[in-house]
């Protein structure tokens, strides 16, 4: 057990990363806070394909910053945060910058986390680093959705 106060923070749009971050938690000891848009995704506004959807505009547009649901009440009393989230565009989606830019991240550990089918980790880490310029962001690792508790506590350890 970690002596480190840890949250494991997550977007999912479809589920995959919401798996991944509840068996990261459980295998860190860490609380668990799903980051819920404002307005929740529907299957045609996560359709890549049509240049006119949702996440196509907003992934499009660097200064989009969907609304997020509910706000962590106190992000302070976390050492470390892991950040996960489904790649979109070969980066974070929108959602995670707004995420990022809610809080005062200064002395803060943030390691991203992704699901993605083929996509890596692109220049996520860059990102956050950018916008939580206080905060030591570390670079993350895309996963299988189906790895193993036991393998993501062995990757978790490094930063606990």
């Amino acid at each position: 057990m970690s002596n480190k106060n840890i949250l494991v923070a997550y977007f999912s749009a479809t589920g995959i990363t919401e798996k991944l971050a509840t068996r990261l938690a459980q295998a860190v000891e860490g609380k668990l806070f799903e980051i819920k848009p404002l307005t929740p995704y529907t299957s045609e506004d996560l359709n890549w394909h049509d240049k006119q959807s949702r996440s196509s505009v907003e992934m499009n547009d660097k200064s989009s910053r969907p609304k997020i649901a509910s706000k962590l009440e106190d992000i302070t009393q976390y050492d470390v945060i892991f950040v996960g989230f489904p790649i979109w565009w070969y980066r974070e989606p929108s959602i995670i910058d707004t995420f990022i830019e809610s809080y005062d991240f200064s002395g803060k550990v943030i390691v991203p986390f992704a699901t993605s089918g083929m996509s890596g980790m692109g220049d996520c880490r860059e990102n956050l680093q950018k916008l939580a310029p206080q905060a030591k962001v570390f670079e993350g690792k895309r996963f299988i959705y189906n790895i193993s508790e036991e393998d993501l506590k062995q990757w978790a350890d490094k930063w606990l």
